[in-house]
């Protein structure tokens, strides 16, 4: 297995984010080929960072032998941190991935769980009823 470092140093970020704007030039290319209105589409796209940052963890993905179904939520966050100590510039993008990825995680505890409240939020009903 490779080590995460080497994973993640296969290239200069100066490099990985040229490679994330050619892939993001791509998409928008073949979207807009495609008759798409790009008012429809491009606050869906990832920002390079991001897509650097998705790259990189689908590389240490493959490194660990694959995804596996069900990728959890401490793996995500290790994953994240271990790009973060290789490309610290990366920072910021990673910390609002993780606001995210705590807001959704936050979400779907609230709608599993035990309690009324926040069952009554997800249904749209009083926690009294």
């Amino acid at each position: 297995m490779t080590a995460p470092t080497d994973v993640l140093r296969r290239a200069s970020l100066e490099g990985l984010r040229a490679e994330a704007q050619q892939e993001l030039g791509s998409v928008v290319h073949e979207r807009l080929h495609g008759g798409e209105d790009p008012w429809a589409f491009m606050d869906e796209l990832p920002t390079v960072d991001e897509l650097v940052v998705l790259l990189l963890r689908a590389d240490l993905f493959d490194a660990e032998g694959g995804r596996r179904p069900g990728s959890d939520y401490a793996r995500d966050r290790r994953m994240l941190g271990e790009i973060r100590a290789a490309h610290p510039a990366l920072s910021d993008t990673i910390d609002g991935m993780l606001e995210r990825l705590d807001r959704l995680r936050w979400r779907a505890g609230d709608h599993a769980s035990g309690d009324p409240v926040a069952r009554s939020r997800a249904v749209g009903t009083s926690a009294d009823e």
